[in-house]
């Protein structure tokens, strides 16, 4: 059987992340070891390590229904069950959005089902997801694949219900509800399923979509779901080529993904096995690909060579079979090493811009803290030993200039605090930029003015203002950021350039993350505000689905905005507060011993012993920061066939 690449990548992702967290908790107990640690300290690291158990990588698979999505999430995930586990029949099989994953927190696995009435409610998916009393569950027994196949069945379930029903659920448009009386609808709006392969457990999610109109009908899958994941696979099918809602699919929900270098968009052409001509030699069965492939791209805008032909029906019997031929015929593989090769180390890279950047700038502070105490005492130490023989005269000179010392830096530190409540100041205005109690007055006023509207163009001019305002209010705090930043790169510039301390430069704060989430969001709301779909809906559910989904959603984005830029402005002093107290310290026992040793001569002897055995153990204390450093810049395992270096640079 032909290496799985993805799983064995999969696996290497999961070993890193946890000596990852390994090396966070050691660094927390070496923290505690030399009484570094402090109440802030500890719940940040304890934050990360929160986060670390949360972090997924979120794959999601987008396309019409019938083009083979759920047997391609089989083939690539899932063919050790030698069973289909995901529905996949002829027709459609997922009639809700699908997540598998896997709950750390949960002590069963579980399908849990939104029943589809929920629409009518204003509470978002992601809010009902706070609350498991709110879905029905449906206990997995993982000891048997036969069992798991049957209860994953739930997910194409159906009910027929009055038209008029659909049409208030917002699933069918109200013309449409005229001509019929009695309509088929999806039993469940959402569907979470948890349980312990070895991926999930890895931290793999993957994201089922059931098509174009769930796209449309659930906001959240477009404004959060499908933005959220590292890579977004568009599916396509060989039998019927790019059809129009295919087209559809892809302009308004997937290709504007592409404007993010945080995400990645793969396109696969299934069902190639209707191309396997029995008639044709291998290399006209080659070209119809072929075709097929370059008619594809040239249609969604692409280049060819990221169009993947596979066969996940044919992957999936090879891998059950283990039929080495049929695999490499299917192109399978092919697919899996994107997966291992691309995706991977950009979710790693992802990981390691956050946490082990965050980690890591704390491990550098501590590092730099006992570098500036080594250099404090081995410029102590080389004082001492010069007194060896020397008189009183030498001895009350430096207990002088020492003296000097400390009172000039006093008075800088006085000038510190200055600048320390300047910087404050400024960070109060910012946060004050991103307040929620201003946002929450302003989705209150425009939620009124939408209620008391009459027409169609002032429903649409009261989003458009909403949208606006917020856009400015984020560029008003962006600008104030620039202006924070400048000021603390200043203020350590200023504190370096008095006291000559080793380069220590401050975390600086980026809303750019935030403002690129809302600019996107304003796009959204700008699509549905000019929807042909908008101006037929009844007035009521427009509102609804406009606060449920966009408005909740930026004000989220204003949430995290403002928790981050209050813990950042928190922690932003922190390193040169603590370089401050340690370096006033140092002098204080700097000047101590001179005075001792004035007194008594016999002390000189004692305290260059101690000196000495000061500096070995914060040489060793170094060591032992420089290997933690070690352990978090590590890359990927290398992946089987593959050099260390080949994974370096992918990583």
């Amino acid at each position: 059987m032909a290496t799985n690449r993805f799983t064995d990548q999969m696996q290497a992702y999961g070993r890193w992340k946890a000596d990852l967290n390994q090396a966070i908790g050691n660094y927390q107990h070496w923290l505690e070891r030399n009484n570094m640690s402090s109440p802030e300290v500890d719940l940040r690291i304890y934050e990360l390590l929160e986060t670390m158990k949360s972090d997924r990588l979120n794959i999601a698979f987008v396309a019409e229904f019938a083009r083979g999505k759920s047997e391609l999430i089989n083939a690539i995930f899932f063919s050790e069950y030698d069973r289909r586990l995901l529905p996949s029949e002829a027709g459609r099989t997922t009639m809700c959005p699908t997540e598998l994953l896997y709950d750390n927190q949960a002590d069963e696995s579980y399908i849990r089902l939104l029943a589809i009435e929920t629409r009518l409610e204003d509470t978002s998916i992601q809010e009902h997801k706070k609350e498991p009393i709110n879905w029905t569950t449906i206990t997995l027994d993982t000891n048997s694949s036969e069992k798991m196949a049957e209860a994953f069945k739930e997910v194409m379930r159906t009910k027929r219900v009055p038209a008029a029903v659909a049409v208030r659920l917002g699933l069918l448009d109200a013309a449409d509800g005229e001509k019929n009386n009695i309509v088929e609808i999806p039993m469940w709006r959402h569907a979470i399923i948890s349980f312990p392969h070895p991926l999930l457990k890895d931290g793999l999610s993957i994201l089922d979509t059931p098509g174009l109109n769930a796209l449309g009908n659930e906001p959240e899958l477009t404004i959060n779901m499908l933005p959220n994941a590292h890579a977004v696979i568009f599916v396509l099918s060989a039998d019927t080529g790019v059809t129009r809602s295919d087209m559809d699919m892809w302009n308004h929900y997937v290709n504007p993904l592409g404007a993010d270098t945080h995400h990645s968009r793969i396109v696969v052409l299934n069902k190639v096995d209707t191309l396997w001509d029995e008639l044709k030699g291998e290399d006209a069965i080659h070209n119809s690909i072929a075709t097929q492939c370059n008619s594809a791209a040239q249609m969604l805008g692409i280049d060819p060579a990221n169009v993947f032909p596979v066969s996940a029906q044919k992957g999936l019997l090879a891998k059950i079979r283990t039929d080495h031929k049929l695999l490499e015929k299917s192109n399978i593989l092919a697919l899996e090493k994107v997966l291992s090769t691309r995706i991977l180390p950009q979710k790693q890279s992802l990981v390691r811009d956050n946490i082990s950047a965050e980690i890591g700038r704390m491990v550098t502070q501590s590092r730099d803290l006992i570098a500036s105490r080594l250099t404090a005492v081995n410029k102590q130490l080389k004082e001492l030993q010069g007194l060896s023989g020397k008189n009183e005269d030498v001895i009350l000179h430096l207990m002088k200039k020492t003296r000097e010392e400390q009172t000039i830096y006093h008075k800088s530190v006085e000038s510190f605090q200055n600048n320390k409540k300047t910087f404050s100041s400024k960070h109060a205005e910012l946060l004050n930029q991103l307040s929620l109690t201003r946002l929450d007055q302003l989705m209150a006023r425009t939620r009124k003015d939408m209620a008391g509207t009459w027409t169609t163009i002032g429903l649409k001019s009261n989003m458009k203002d909403f949208f606006d305002m917020i856009t400015d209010s984020i560029n008003q705090a962006a600008k104030q950021t620039d202006q924070v930043n400048m000021l603390i790169q200043t203020i350590y510039q200023q504190f370096q350039k008095q006291h000559g301390l080793a380069n220590t430069r401050p975390r600086l704060f980026s809303l750019a993350r935030y403002k690129r989430d809302l600019e996107r969001l304003y796009h959204e709301a700008e699509a549905y505000r000019k929807s042909p779909v908008t101006t037929m809906t009844e007035q009521s559910f427009v509102v609804k689905k406009f606060f449920i989904s966009m408005v909740s959603h930026a004000r989220n984005t204003f949430f995290q905005a403002h928790q981050d830029a209050s813990s950042w402005g928190k922690a932003a002093m922190a390193p040169l507060v603590a370089r401050i107290k340690d370096h006033k310290l140092q002098m204080e026992k700097r000047l101590d011993s001179l005075r001792k040793i004035n007194e008594s001569r016999d002390t000189l002897k004692s305290k260059i012993s101690e000196l000495e055995d000061a500096a070995n153990k914060l040489e060793s204390q170094l060591n032992e920061l420089n290997k933690l450093m070690e352990t978090l810049m590590r890359p990927l395992e290398p992946a089987p066939g593959e050099s260390p270096s080949q994974a370096s640079q992918v990583a």
